[in-house]
């Protein structure tokens, strides 16, 4: 199988979650940090999906699942141990052209979902195509090592110097060589150490005057 590589955008769309275990727990909390409405369709569930519905940040069905609970949604995530009911999801969304994932089980799913290292804005995505989800699990472990929060820092500085730099008038080509000067000048690890003396120097050398760290990363916020 081969995997058409994808981010989406889920922020105000309905999702459906279809299984309240642990499970399905963790899937809920995913969407809900990438700004998904969800709904969760179980008899069943964590007495997190219940704190998350009482402070109606889900809608909660307490019932079995029924085909037609998935009308109006963006996309279906079944998350149940029945094996019946998981390839009925599948026929359910197949038939209303919905994206449908089935937790394990590859083979009932129109796409899959990656082990994930987030670091805010840095978001690494690593799949093994359904064929050992322990080695990227172990993948995942060793980037986490790699990659920590200062990426996300680093990020949202580099965004707001991109957006700086725009409202000038500089075309993203012409400053596409300044912004690898920045990294190939270590500005990630001048993050990482909270030298901001040395990144305003930096910027200053690289961008001239009004490029200051603090000042562009209260803009951004």
């Amino acid at each position: 199988m081969r995997y058409y590589p994808v981010n989406l955008d889920i922020q105000n769309r309905k999702c459906l979650v279809v299984g309240g275990g642990s499970v399905g727990t963790r899937k809920v909390m995913t969407l809900l940090e990438c700004g998904a409405v969800v709904t969760v369709v179980s008899s069943d569930v964590t007495e997190e999906l219940l704190e998350l519905a009482e402070k109606k940040m889900i809608e909660l069905k307490k019932m079995p699942y029924e085909s037609q609970d998935i009308d109006g949604m963006f996309l279906v995530i079944g998350a149940t141990d029945n094996e019946e009911l998981n390839w009925q999801i599948n026929k359910d969304a197949e038939h209303q052209n919905k994206l449908c994932n089935i937790a394990d089980r590859p083979d009932a799913c129109n796409f899959i979902l990656p082990s994930i290292v987030n670091r805010g804005n840095l978001v690494i995505a690593i799949s093994t195509s359904g064929k050992s989800p322990a080695f990227a699990k172990k993948m995942r472990q060793d980037f986490e090592k790699e990659f920590g929060e200062e990426y996300d820092e680093f990020l949202q500085l580099m965004g707001a110097i991109r957006k700086k730099a725009l409202s000038e008038k500089h075309e993203p080509e012409a400053h596409k060589h300044l912004f690898e000067q920045l990294i190939n000048r270590g500005l990630v690890d001048m993050v990482r150490n909270h030298d901001e003396g040395g990144i305003n120097s930096l910027l200053l050398e690289i961008f001239g005057e009004g490029y200051r760290f603090e000042e562009l990363m209260k803009a951004d916020s």
